[in-house]
């Protein structure tokens, strides 16, 4: 573990990252896992264990290009225009049914994945970062995985 920089407040677009040593960005949004199962089915569940399947129909519909028995780990956000809108997200999280579909249509959400925790039913977490985003990056292109 190392100490943060002193100007750790201020985001930088170009980062000074000790050799081999890889960061992703904080997206305004809210922690959560996919998983599609062999059977088809899919979960969308929170860091804390909720389901927010029902919430987001536009992700379980996108899910289904994931093969079977895969999991993902990353992060729900809302996009207006060229910015994060972290309000119109928090109003999806309470809606089910068709008030979930008509907010999926005036507010989209994407899931931005950052980590492949299964593939195709091989635990993953054991793997190397290096070895972990290679896969994630194959899953994405090779499958042509399309948002959100």
């Amino acid at each position: 573990m190392a100490p943060a920089p002193a100007d750790a407040d201020h985001p930088t677009a170009d980062p000074d990252l000790p050799p081999g040593w890889a960061a992703e960005p904080k997206w305004d949004g809210y922690r959560a896992q996919l998983a599609r199962y062999a059977d088809g089915r899919v979960l969308l569940r929170s860091r804390r264990g909720a389901d927010m399947t029902p919430s987001f129909p536009e992700i379980r519909a996108a899910a289904a290009q994931l093969p079977g028995d895969t999991g993902l780990d990353g992060e729900l956000v809302v996009w207006e225009s060229d910015w994060l809108a972290f309000e119109c997200l928090q109003q999806r999280l309470p809606r089910r049914g068709r008030a979930a579909t008509a907010a999926a249509a005036q507010w989209p959400a994407h899931f931005v994945a950052f980590d492949l925790l299964h593939l195709a039913g091989t635990d993953t977490t054991p793997w190397p970062y290096h070895r972990h985003r290679a896969a994630i990056e194959e899953l994405f292109t090779g499958q042509q995985l399309h948002a959100p």
